[in-house]
């Protein structure tokens, strides 16, 4: 899925996760600042990694600020950024 504009999801609040997706030039550019980083960092990044895997994004550059959601929490805010920077309303539920 090709990222068309700079989109953003989630919020600020407690056990949710703010996320910016842009556009990238190539690969996957991460920020991830998260008050849980020390203890669930890498989990976090495989959620991201698995999401941005299953919806076929091949370049972008996300921006991060987790406040301790669950891992659900995260893949929803992140497939949610990742249609809106696609521009597109064609989600395929599973």
């Amino acid at each position: 899925m090709e990222l068309k504009v700079r989109a953003v999801a989630g919020t600020l609040e407690s056990s949710d996760i703010y996320v910016v997706m842009e556009p990238g030039a190539s690969g996957i550019e991460l920020e991830l600042k998260s008050t849980v980083a020390d203890q669930y960092g890498d989990d976090i990044r495989k959620v991201v990694d698995e999401t941005l895997n299953e919806m076929g994004v091949k370049a972008a550059k996300i921006t991060l600020d987790d406040k301790g959601a669950l891992d659900v929490v995260i893949k929803s805010r992140l497939q949610t950024a990742i249609m809106r920077a696609a521009q597109s309303k064609e989600f395929k539920w599973e």
